[in-house]
C-alpha cells in the first residue's frame, strides 16, 4: 500500500498540473470556439446569407477552433503534435486549393462589409454590371438593374474591379450637348437655356450652371449645359431639360441641326 500511494504521489506531482492545465484548455477552448460560432452566424445572419451556409460555415469554425484547443491540450502531456498539424495543414491546402474561388468571394465580401464602398440602395458600376444594391451577401452581391433585372455578383469580381458608386454623394452634375446651326444667334440660345433652367426649382443654385460653347462640328455649334441637381432629381430634370431645351428652340426658330452631305453633279457631257 505504501508503494502504490507513493506511487500516486509521484504521478499526482508528475501530471497534476498538465491535467489541470489540459482540462482549462479544454473549457477555455470550448467557450471560445462556441463564440466564434456564434459571431460568425450572427454577421452570416446579419447579411441574410442562405441559411444552409451560415450552418456549414458556422459549424466549420466551431470544429475548427476546438480542434486547435484538444491540439493544445494533447500538447501538455508531451504529445508530439506536429505530425497532427502537418496533417491538418495539408488538408486545410487541398480544401482552400478547391474552394479558392468561393474563398475570394468570402474575403472580398468580408472587405466590402467592413470597408463599405457601398451600401444597400446605392446605385454602383463594378464587374461590367450597373444597377441598385439589393443584398450584401458574403459570397455574392444582388443587384437590381433599371430594367427589373435581378443579377448576382460575385464580390471576388466586384472587389477585384473599378467600383463607381453613382449615389454616394448628395447631388450630381447633370451633361447636355445641344447642336445650334451656325446661323442661329449663340447668345439667344444661350439665354433661352439660362431661363430654363433659372425656372427649374430642381436645378441647384450653387455649383452655379455652366453654359459654354463646346466645339464648332461640322454641322453644328455644339453647346455644353451642366447645371447641378440632387441626386434623386437627376435623370427626371435631364430628361425634361431635353424636351423643353427642342421645344424652345422650336418656338424660337433657332435651328437644330442633323448631319447633312452635300452631294455635286458633274455633267460627264460639259467640257
Amino acid at each position: 500500500m505504501n508503494d502504490i500511494s507513493q506511487t500516486l504521489m509521484t504521478m499526482v506531482s508528475l501530471y497534476g498540473l498538465k491535467v489541470v492545465g489540459a482540462v482549462l484548455i479544454l473549457i477555455l477552448g470550448r467557450i471560445v470556439a462556441g463564440m466564434g460560432r456564434s459571431v460568425v452566424k450572427g454577421l452570416m445572419t446579419k447579411t441574410r446569407t442562405d441559411p444552409a451556409v451560415t450552418s456549414f460555415v458556422s459549424s466549420l469554425t466551431f470544429f475548427l477552433l476546438l480542434t486547435f484547443a484538444v491540439l493544445a491540450a494533447l500538447a501538455k502531456f508531451g504529445v508530439e503534435t506536429t505530425s497532427f498539424v502537418a496533417v491538418i495543414g495539408a488538408g486545410g491546402f487541398a480544401v482552400g486549393f478547391a474552394l479558392q474561388g468561393s474563398l475570394a468571394n468570402f474575403a472580398a465580401g468580408v472587405l466590402i462589409l467592413v470597408l463599405r464602398p457601398f451600401r444597400v440602395g446605392d446605385y454602383i458600376e463594378a464587374a461590367g454590371i450597373a444597377g441598385a444594391v439589393q443584398e450584401i451577401q458574403l459570397f455574392t452581391t444582388i443587384l437590381s438593374t433599371p430594367d427589373n433585372i435581378r443579377i448576382l455578383v460575385p464580390n471576388g469580381k466586384i472587389y477585384g474591379d473599378i467600383i463607381k458608386n453613382v449615389t454616394a454623394n448628395d447631388t450630381r452634375r447633370v451633361d447636355l450637348e445641344v447642336g445650334i446651326s451656325y446661323s442661329a444667334p449663340i447668345g439667344r440660345a444661350m439665354e433661352i437655356i439660362k431661363g430654363l433652367l433659372d425656372s427649374d426649382e430642381r436645378v441647384l443654385k450653387e455649383p452655379e450652371p455652366q453654359i459654354a460653347v463646346a466645339q464648332l462640328a461640322d454641322s453644328s455649334v455644339n453647346l455644353v449645359v451642366r447645371p447641378w441637381a440632387k441626386k434623386e432629381d437627376y435623370w427626371a430634370l435631364k430628361f425634361d431639360l431635353n424636351l423643353r431645351i427642342k421645344e424652345s428652340f422650336d418656338a424660337q426658330g433657332i435651328e437644330i441641326p442633323f448631319p447633312q452631305r452635300v452631294v455635286h453633279i458633274v455633267n460627264p457631257g460639259q467640257n
